[in-house]
């Protein structure tokens, strides 16, 4: 039996139906919304300005908290439910599905810790408590869109006006400060890395201290902290010759780590803590063999993407300890150790997160709430004429995002207007 073909159901060389031979169903070309590249870069603005806006928030409160007697681990806790809770409430009428929440896990490290102290329930040191007098590293950061802002604050409990601290506490915390805001001067379009370690160095000096050897400071982009831009602080002659050479250009975002030490080398060492904060590694798809090594993937991935995350914000704490060894040994995550430098000496450190801009530097994070020099009574002082003239140079803010506020709506009641975010820099 044959069959002739209908010429209502032929199709041309296109595939498209034809009638007669002409298509009968042309398909229709959407025009594509044309992208305005300074409404694009304001946006961009925004939502790093947001998220540094929560930042400021937290840490203030957190300033606040940090007092004799506070559980560490109750900062840390604190801390975490905040900067999720307040970029949960940010962008409320986003059209479509945005990535918000944490883009690193709040940390309190306590005198001689360099960084990353975030104790579990578990842990041996989850009882620690902070006492007069100790000098206290808070770091957190937040994410809008990717776009995260990170921050470390340093307090010397009980230092006052008319108690400042005094000794190594007080030359380590102005030391980390003043390095802190030379270097922020700094990320200006064509400077170099290097010139950054080196100022860092140079004004540690000034108090006898020195940056805590090898700690990096990494290029922000959307959806990592980790770029390939880096700073390294007090090299050894390895590093130096390894690190890679960078200029800044500008529309780059840093996020700036300034750590600086008592001890005369800056060295550090792993301490005994157990590691609590991880990073999924970007890029790195090794096939794990273990069911919960490939279950906390996802879950980390879903969770955090690829920011650093605390185990303690995975549903099974223990299961997530296993499971993440066989991970960290293949590459797929890598640890943030909690480190120290020598018992009796002291670690100080304020990190802020910056644009680089065609008129300079753009600081995207607050200035530090806490410091202020008639807290502290040290015996040196900034000779170098050249930092001096630095530190006289002036330095834009991006314009506030506005307090983020979590509301609830009741019933009946009228729409909250949020404040509105402006992002060009000042």
């Amino acid at each position: 039996m044959s069959t002739t073909e209908n010429p209502a159901n032929q199709v041309d060389q296109d595939g498209f139906k034809t009638v007669q031979g002409r298509r009968a169903n042309k398909p229709k070309t959407e025009k594509k919304p044309e992208v305005n590249p300074a409404e694009q870069e304001a946006d961009r603005r925004r939502k790093y300005k947001t998220a540094a806006t929560i930042v400021h928030q937290v840490l203030q409160n957190l300033v606040s908290a940090a007092v004799e007697g506070a559980s560490i681990q109750k900062l840390c806790v604190d801390g975490d439910e905040e900067i999720t809770k307040l970029t949960g409430a940010a962008y409320p009428k986003a059209k479509k599905e945005m990535s918000k929440g944490i883009a690193f896990p709040t940390c309190v490290s306590v005198n001689n810790v360099v960084s990353h102290f975030s104790p579990l329930p578990s842990d041996e040191l989850a009882e620690a408590t902070i006492a007069k007098g100790d000098v206290v590293k808070i770091q957190l950061g937040a994410q809008i869109d990717g776009y995260a802002a990170v921050q470390t604050e340093t307090i010397i409990v009980g230092a006052t006006k008319e108690e400042p601290a005094t000794g190594r506490k007080a030359d380590v915390v102005k030391a980390a400060y003043i390095a802190a805001q030379a270097a922020l001067r700094q990320f200006k379009v064509d400077e170099k890395n290097w010139t950054v370690t080196d100022t860092i160095a140079k004004v540690a000096g000034q108090w006898d201290c020195k940056p805590v050897e090898g700690m990096l400071s990494c290029e922000h982009t959307q959806g990592a902290i980790d770029g390939k831009k880096r700073i390294i602080l007090n090299p050894t002659p390895e590093q130096r010759s390894s690190h890679e050479k960078a200029s800044f250009v500008a529309g780059e975002v840093y996020g700036v780590d300034v750590l600086v030490s008592s001890n005369p080398d800056g060295k550090c060492k792993a301490a005994e803590t157990r590691t609590s904060v991880y990073q999924r590694v970007g890029g790195i798809n090794y096939q794990l063999k273990l069911k919960a090594s490939k279950s906390l993937i996802e879950s980390v991935e879903a969770k955090a993407g690829y920011f650093p995350f605390n185990l303690r914000s995975l549903d099974d704490i223990t299961k997530a300890r296993v499971a993440i060894q066989e991970g960290e040994r293949h590459g797929v995550f890598r640890p943030y150790e909690v480190t120290q430098t020598p018992k009796d000496t002291f670690v100080a450190a304020y990190m802020f997160t910056v644009l680089v801009t065609e008129q300079g530097p753009a600081l995207l994070t607050e200035p530090s709430g806490w410091y202020s020099e008639d807290k502290l009574k040290t015996e040196k002082q900034l000779a170098d004429d050249e930092i001096k003239s630095l530190l006289a140079t002036e330095v834009n803010q991006v314009k506030s995002a506005g307090e983020v506020k979590v509301t609830e709506k009741k019933p009946g009641a009228k729409r909250i207007r949020r404040p509105k975010a402006a992002g060009a820099a000042e």
